[in-house]
């Protein structure tokens, strides 16, 4: 066999819709993390300074920010681990380096561990549609407090007294009602949206949700590659013994 026949048939046996998930996923989950860690933290800083003068009243919602750190620190680490489980099992089982290596006899423990991936994936992508949905919440609020900092910029272009327009935590959930000030509006807010600290925070909670997104694809790829190998293994009964 010659070094090009030998390179295309290697080619050929290459895993490409698990070699496309996992750099997604890599990057998603990469995206997702970083970028929702800071976000977090940016957001932090915004409400005990310009929201609240008590710390009691965003003492609660620090604790939840910081475990949701921590979640973020071992999601990161678990997805980077399954995703190249995933990878190892589509070289596995891909169909042309069955062909390849030449053995057509599946064992019950290759086609359980196929199975199991599936079921694993699929109960992960369930679970990420959920991490998805809620990662558009903050995307959410920040859009609708810049929307709020526009028509005060541009008060020509809305009806309403620029003192009127306001941004309130508290309507959100992300502080007590009895949070004061716990609003904040008119100039105050439109200068707090000029601000650094909001424009970043804006913008890496995008990012996140971008990244959320790119994950979601990620494990739909994953699953539907993982359901494709299950059924040749299942189906064929011919394949290489792992």
């Amino acid at each position: 066999m010659g070094l090009l026949e030998c390179c295309a048939r290697c080619l050929v046996g290459a895993p490409f819709a698990s070699l496309v998930a996992t750099g997604l996923c890599f990057f998603g989950v990469a995206l997702f993390c970083g970028c929702g860690h800071e976000a977090l933290t940016g957001t932090e800083k915004l409400i005990e300074t310009y929201f609240s003068k008590n710390f009691q009243d965003y003492e609660y919602l620090i604790n939840v920010i910081h475990a949701f750190q921590y979640v973020i620190y071992g999601t990161a680490s678990f997805f980077f681990l399954y995703g190249a489980l995933l990878l190892a099992e589509g070289f596995y089982t891909t169909g042309a380096v069955r062909q390849i290596f030449g053995d057509y006899k599946t064992t019950i423990c290759g086609k359980g561990l196929s199975a199991t991936f599936v079921g694993i994936t699929y109960a992960l992508t369930v679970v990420w549609l959920l991490v998805f949905a809620c990662s558009a919440v903050p995307v959410y609020i920040y859009f609708n407090t810049w929307t709020t900092c526009q028509s005060i910029a541009f008060p020509s272009k809305t009806s309403a007294s620029i003192g009127t327009l306001c941004a309130d935590a508290r309507m959100y959930g992300v502080l007590p009602w009895n949070a004061f000030p716990g609003k904040v509006c008119g100039s105050n807010l439109l200068s707090i949206c000029k601000t650094a600290e909001f424009q970043m925070t804006f913008h890496l909670f995008i990012a996140a949700f971008v990244g959320a997104a790119a994950t979601l694809v990620s494990l739909l790829t994953f699953m539907i590659a993982a359901t494709y190998n299950f059924a040749v293994l299942k189906l064929m009964g011919r394949g290489t013994k792992f």
